[in-house]
């Protein structure tokens, strides 16, 4: 392990310096807790400066307070309010595609819709493709908020969501390359799930009892000793877990580069001046403070014309669309299917459908698709089927299945009427709408006992794929492309 994977976080009362060990830290997340003004932000922003360098970071900031990365360390920071969730969501998708560092900026944001943006960032963060499993520090400031451990005010669906984006990320990101670091004002706020699952700890300065009993349960501390927590002085934690120590320490957090654009409120002297000055200044008439001249009154308009104009009211005509050609309608509407099978794989279906709608109104053009026709369309869409082409055939066996399977039905018609290698299991589970090998296999299993297709693997472990009722069979390829070779015989000469 080399020296550069070492983050200095401050140093103890000796004057000891305090590493965290960032490689060990990707592996079993950390947990800060602090009340208000114990010095948390700091603590994180230490975190986050020490490591830009080192490994993708994503931080969700629900007050705005490290936007100022990004000018400082390339960060690139997102306003949530400006998008909306499936725009979010391919935010989230492309951030881990490309190993950008990113701020998600929550500010301005009702509690509902935090919730709701964080989780679905992060629930794209976490469906990404097994080839970008990348390691990634996963930032979340006032995790109370996004994991509450009982339902408060927040509407329940928001309340679940958020919390079984939180649960993923802690529970079961360490797999998927994503470490989560988060910091909570109250251990007693945080869901238990999601905090149990941290093997690293930084508790800074708290006073309720029930907060400092589990603080000094986490340290591994005796209860008598649980009010050397509420001594500690702001930006001093006490430390213990793999990744910093493996006995409790206490760290006075170091100097950081960046600031919060919300600084802590300091004592600024009063304005000079008696009071008779400041109450004069305080009452005295200014011209922009005159109410202006009421307007002029109107003449008075017959009781009968008055009725009617209440009744009636006019509106302004709204002026109208640009007339778009019929052949120029399908080609926005054909535009709008491909970007949403590009970009919405993993979405659900209504979510992609008022997607699509949506793309549609801003090139003023009418979607008049039902859901059921769109299911169709987007299926062909991503299976890559061209209008060229007479698909009728393919697309009448199609409907026997789920609809879900649809896409990897016709992707696997579409490569067995041109005679292309049969898709591999990748291939056909991002069709499918997941990252799992297996459930491909399993729903490729499923179409073949409907008669729909055979399979058939030949003695050098290709595949082929036929559709008997219309006669098409594809090349006969590897299922995984990791087996580019056929595998040694038993017995083969070296």
């Amino acid at each position: 392990m080399t020296d550069m994977a070492k983050i200095d976080m401050g140093c103890e009362a000796s004057g000891s310096p305090v590493e965290l060990d960032l490689e060990e830290l990707l592996a079993t997340r950390l947990l800060v807790q602090g009340n208000s003004g114990s010095g948390k932000s700091h603590l994180l922003r230490r975190l986050l400066e020490g490591s830009a360098g080192l490994v993708q970071q994503v931080v969700i900031d629900p007050e705005g307070d490290f936007v100022s990365l990004a000018d400082a360390f390339g960060h690139i920071a997102i306003d949530a309010a400006d998008y909306t969730l499936p725009e979010v969501a391919r935010l989230g998708a492309r951030a881990r595609e490309h190993r950008a560092s990113v701020v998600l900026n929550l500010e301005g944001l009702e509690i509902d819709n935090q919730m709701r943006c964080a989780a679905t960032f992060l629930a794209a963060l976490f469906d990404a493709p097994r080839e970008q499993w990348y390691p990634v520090l996963v930032v979340v400031d006032e995790a109370q908020l996004f994991a509450p451990a009982a339902a408060g005010e927040v509407s329940e669906e928001a309340r679940r969501t958020s919390l079984a984006a939180m649960t993923n990320l802690m529970c079961r990101g360490r797999k998927r390359g994503l470490a989560g670091v988060i910091a909570t004002q109250r251990l007693a706020k945080l869901a238990k799930n999601v905090a149990a699952e941290a093997s690293n700890f930084l508790m800074g300065r708290t006073f309720l009892d029930i907060d400092m009993a589990r603080a000094a349960d986490l340290l591994g501390m005796e209860r008598r000793q649980a009010d050397a927590i509420r001594d500690l002085a702001r930006g001093e934690f006490l430390a213990l877990g793999p990744a910093i120590s493996r006995r409790p320490i206490g760290v006075r957090i170091g100097a950081v580069a960046t600031a919060a654009k919300n600084a802590s409120p300091r004592l600024m002297p009063l304005p000079a001046g008696d009071t008779a000055e400041l109450r004069n200044a305080m009452f005295a008439t200014r011209a922009e403070d005159a109410e202006p001249p009421p307007p002029p009154l109107a003449p008075a308009r017959p009781v009968t014309e008055l009725l009617h104009s209440i009744a009636t009211p006019a509106l302004a005509a709204v002026p109208s669309m640009p007339v778009v050609e019929e052949s120029e309608q399908e080609a926005i509407r054909a535009e709008a299917i491909a970007a949403v099978a590009a970009e919405g794989a993993r979405l659900p279906i209504p979510q992609l459908f008022q997607d699509y709608q949506l793309r549609c109104r801003t090139r003023g053009v009418t979607a008049g698709e039902t859901l059921a026709d769109f299911r169709r369309l987007l299926a062909m869409a991503q299976a890559g089927l061209g209008p060229d082409r007479d698909w009728d055939e393919a697309l009448a066996l199609a409907a026997a299945l789920p609809d879900d399977m649809w896409a990897p039905f016709l992707g696997i018609a579409r490569a067995a009427r041109d005679g292309d290698d049969c898709p591999g299991d990748d291939a056909i589970a991002t069709l499918y709408g997941t990252s799992s090998p297996s459930r491909a296999r399993r729903m490729l299993a499923f179409i073949e006992e409907r008669g729909l297709i055979v399979i058939r693997v030949d003695m050098l472990g290709k595949r082929s794929i036929g559709l008997p009722h219309l006669g098409w069979t594809t090349a006969a390829a590897y299922a995984q492309q990791q087996s580019e070779k056929p595998p040694r015989r038993a017995g083969a000469r070296l």
